[in-house]
């Protein structure tokens, strides 16, 4: 067994030289063997630089085809051997390890382009002899007058020797002369062609306008048309043909015959028909693929009023898990079976199922109850889902997740009918797969709008459309301003002002997060620097920051530097700034996630547990956590707003807070709205409140204001 090529020029030349041995024996050429290997190398170099290429360009698998037609490899065999090796043998040699399904894909597209290309150069050059011909044969006829026996020689050796079929008809149609080729067209027979009359020969796929363009040949009003025609053999099959018909007229110019010229091109429509199945068909599953869908439903929406439509838009559930365990030959044999039942689903007229890619499928249906008919199409694939594929022995249950599209044709383009059905799709997945939903347009502005915010944030935050609010902090005891939560807030250039609610799960989602908070947290403790200037020499205490810590930010390893980085930079004490974590990121927290919050807590920062009560949480943990202070969530206060309150909020922020305080840690309590839960929070030993009793969250300077009024009482 011989080795492997080493490098990829030793795999191209492989792939050249097993081109060579397979076109060599179809072409004309005068050169050897090895010496037609060498004029292939450079066309199978750029064959390897498109099947690589990150943009598809068309126009250079049509320049590989034409120089085919250079190098003399007119024969259509040769073609079919040239195509057909570079399906079998250009992926195997030039892919180095890609994706096989996109790299055979793209070279299903190149075959195409080298056909098209091939074509192409052909038909030119054959033009260029028709041309050729049909002035050796005017002038011949130009001759007879002055040396017939001459002339009549030197057309009877163009008109024997061509290559292209080659007839003379009269006004009236009936063919008086044709050449050898023009009679293998037709079976070989001279009774098959001559006698016959040109008019007989119609075909169902005659476009309409040829027998238009030969009426006006015949009466003199045109000197020749070119069309592309069909006729039936006597055995039945099709010859199609590049048909040009010119009119020969006589010495005082009146019409006399027609000379008519064919190229046989059956091979290559047949040859351009597969290709046109295999670039609109996947290949593994034998399903139309997303060009041809798209197609199909592009003509449906633009069928006109009064037409509807269905789409069915399906995700297999945990298909990662089965390529990830059972490996991807098994996957692709799931994959196949899903297939032959989704087609077995969709079998009336109108109905189509195509393969997007993946584990993706899409079913359409039309029709003038679609509601009704595409619920009826999704129920039909969901049952046919049920049975458990066998895969490798082993039962597989396939699960999948539809989303539901019907509608007007008309009214949405195709690429927002198949966005709509994605959305739909993953909201039926989100709800815990195994289903379907119908589409919601509220549902899709919802998520086109995230979608939108989300490309939005990192510009956002660059062009500092981000600001902070204020909400203070009041002691119960007394009544003074303590400090402020530090509050983000984005003020969009189309939404208006958009809470954190909004966007910052969109930052933690995208890692945007960690620069953002970095943001907040800089703002904010400059912003307690210019508190503490404003209230020195007063009797008022410190006011302090809380800024609040996301879980992304708490494993980000530059938490601790860049926190003692910017109370550095802003000449602010570390007691001034308390960074507030919520119950739930801590749960189940390990050393290495505690540590830089331990760090920053021997430091001097203040750590607050926030939405406390709502993880969850053993009470134990409370021992092991670096917090200072414990925040009430606001649905302990809610049960407070009447009176008398409820005696279970009462008796549990009453145990909440004496072992808050046992345990030395200050309590603070969210959602405070009215005066009467104020009292009750105060009695029940709470250390700190906030809430729109106090104040909304609003700029720096209303803090400023709330705090100097405590000062002077």
């Amino acid at each position: 067994m011989s080795a492997e090529p080493d490098g990829p020029e030793d795999r191209v030349r492989r792939f050249a030289t097993i081109w060579s041995r397979a076109v060599f024996p179809a072409t004309s050429t005068s050169l050897t063997r090895p010496e037609f290997e060498e004029q292939l190398l450079p066309l199978a170099r750029r064959l390897s630089e498109m099947l690589r290429a990150r943009t598809f360009d068309a126009a250079e698998g049509r320049a590989v085809g034409a120089a085919l037609v250079d190098a003399h490899c007119t024969d259509p065999e040769a073609l079919t051997r040239a195509l057909d090796c570079i399906d079998a043998y250009l992926v195997l040699y030039c892919g180095e390890d890609g994706p096989q399904d996109d790299l055979r894909a793209r070279s299903a597209r190149l075959q195409h382009a080298v056909a098209a290309g091939f074509a192409q150069a052909l038909r030119e050059r054959t033009l260029a002899e028709q041309e050729a011909i049909a002035q050796a044969a005017l002038r011949a006829q130009g001759v007879v007058a002055q040396a017939l026996h001459t002339s009549e020689a030197r057309f009877r050796a163009v008109f024997e020797g061509a290559a292209i079929g080659i007839g003379i008809a009269d006004l009236d149609g009936h063919v008086l002369e044709a050449n050898q080729a023009l009679l293998r067209m037709f079976g070989g027979s001279e009774q098959n062609v001559r006698g016959r009359n040109f008019r007989e020969w119609t075909h169902a796929d005659d476009a309409p306008q040829v027998w238009r363009l030969y009426e006006e040949l015949v009466r003199g009003e045109r000197e020749h048309y070119h069309v592309e025609k069909a006729f039936y053999r006597p055995d039945g099959t099709v010859l199609w043909t590049n048909l040009t018909v010119s009119l020969l007229r006589d010495a005082d110019g009146n019409p006399q015959y027609q000379l008519a010229l064919m190229e046989d091109t059956t091979e290559r429509r047949l040859l351009n028909l597969r290709l046109r199945y295999e670039a609109t068909h996947d290949a593994l599953t034998g399903l139309p693929n997303r060009t041809l869908f798209f197609e199909r439903l592009e003509k449906v929406l633009n069928a006109g009023e009064g037409r509807r439509f269905g789409l069915c838009y399906l995700d297999l559930d945990g298909f990662k898990t089965v390529n990830d365990s059972l490996g991807h030959a098994a996957g692709d044999r799931l994959l196949v079976e899903v297939a032959d039942r989704l087609q077995a689903c969709a079998t009336a007229p109108g109905e189509m199922v195509a393969r997007l890619g993946g584990d993706e499928f899409v079913a359409l249906t039309t029709g003038p109850d679609s509601r009704r008919e595409v619920d009826e199409l999704a129920a039909r694939i969901m049952n046919a889902l049920v049975a458990p594929v066998i895969v490798e022995g082993r039962e597989l249950t396939v699960r999948g997740s539809i989303g539901i599209v019907e509608g007007a044709a008309g009214e949405r383009s195709a690429a927002e009918v198949l966005r709509s059905a994605d959305i739909t799709m993953y909201r039926a997945k989100s709800a815990g797969g195994n289903r379907f939903e119908l589409a919601d347009a509220e549902a899709d502005a919802r998520v086109i709008t995230r979608h939108g915010l989300t490309t939005a944030l990192p510009a956002a935050l660059e062009r500092s459309e981000f600001f902070i609010e204020y909400q203070p902090l009041v002691h119960l005891g007394d009544g003074s301003v303590r400090g402020a939560e530090a509050l983000v807030r984005w003020l969009h250039p189309q939404h208006g002002v958009l809470g954190p609610d909004r966007f910052i799960p969109l930052a933690e989602h995208t890692g945007l997060i960690v620069p953002l908070g970095r943001w907040v947290l800089e703002q904010s403790v400059r912003q307690a620097r210019d508190w503490q200037e404003r209230h020195a020499g007063t009797a008022t205490a410190p006011l302090r920051i809380n800024v609040n810590l996301s879980p992304c930010q708490l494993t980000h390893a530059g938490l601790v530097q860049d926190t003692v980085d910017i109370l550095q930079a802003a000449g602010v004490e570390p007691d001034a700034l308390c960074l507030e974590v919520t119950e739930s990121a801590l749960i189940g927290a390990d050393d290495d996630l505690l540590k830089p919050l331990r760090r920053l807590a021997e430091m001097g920062v203040d750590i607050a547990l926030d939405d406390f009560g709502t993880g969850y949480s053993n009470l134990a943990n409370l021992r092991r956590l670096p917090v200072s202070i414990l925040k009430l969530d606001r649905s302990f206060t809610q049960g407070m707003q009447q009176f008398p309150a409820d005696p279970v909020d009462l008796k549990i922020v009453e145990g909440i807070v004496s072992l808050a305080h046992s345990l030395d840690l200050a309590v603070t309590v969210e959602g405070v709205e009215t005066g009467a839960q104020a009292e009750q929070l105060r009695i029940l030993g709470c250390d700190t409140a906030q809430g729109w009793y106090y104040a909304r969250p609003g700029p720096p300077e209303r803090l400023h204001e709330l705090a100097l009024v405590d000062a002077t009482g």
